[in-house]
């Protein structure tokens, strides 16, 4: 699966997990040069405090695009390292 956003590739990976339909990818496969830090969180009742980080790509920012769970909840160690996207950017299978 390939992450991309404003033409650029943000993660590939052949290792995703589907959770409610969104592709999580191994947080290893991000490239760390387009991400930003974000101070948003938000709370899923079944899988913790999700944190964000924004986007920053050929001068444009996305703020909070991409998700994770740094602490899920026991029943969601899936997403334990691993991210997802929103705001635009699209998940493709490559």
């Amino acid at each position: 699966m390939k992450a991309t956003w404003n033409g650029v590739t943000i993660a590939e990976s052949t290792d995703t997990v589907v959770v409610e339909g969104n592709h999580y990818f191994p947080a290893s496969a991000l490239r760390r040069e387009y991400v930003s830090f974000s101070n948003t969180h938000t709370v899923c009742p079944w899988k913790g405090t999700a944190s964000y980080y924004s986007l920053l790509v050929n001068g444009e920012l996305n703020p909070d695009a991409v998700w994770y769970y740094p602490d899920p909840k026991p029943e969601a160690q899936m997403v334990r390292d691993r991210v997802a996207f929103w705001k635009g950017v699209k998940v493709t299978n490559t």
